[in-house]
């Protein structure tokens, strides 16, 4: 991916066009970020979070980055989105055994775990 707006910038340059050497920069930046695994910094583990009391673990996220549904659910969850534990199942192979231990062998992101019941 930062390969290609590398390419499109690099394009850019030898026309000339400063402003879309900024635009593919900014929007190849962006992407890359947004579909990197260490998207939004280190996040818990599956096996913390089974460690954990479960009065502490009433709901565990387990998402991924570049998932439109998973950022959906974050935006819109506001300030209660910080009450929820987030498991990021890019960074953690428990966890991804986990998604697919509840929905039929399928990583099918996000999967919300509330009480100890998954829902997807």
């Amino acid at each position: 991916m930062l390969a290609f707006f590398a390419y499109l910038a690099g394009g850019a340059v030898w026309e000339g066009e400063w402003v879309m050497v900024a635009v593919y920069a900014a929007v190849g930046g962006g992407l890359t970020y947004w579909l990197s695994p260490w998207q939004g910094g280190r996040s818990l583990r599956h096996e913390e979070v089974m460690a954990m009391p479960e009065s502490e673990r009433e709901v565990v996220v387990y998402w991924r980055p570049g998932c439109q549904y998973c950022m959906r659910l974050k935006s819109s969850l506001g300030d209660l989105r910080d009450k929820a534990l987030w498991v990021n199942i890019w960074q953690d192979d428990e966890a991804a055994a986990f998604v697919r231990s509840v929905n039929d062998g399928n990583e099918t992101v996000p999967t919300v775990v509330i009480d100890g019941e998954a829902h997807t």
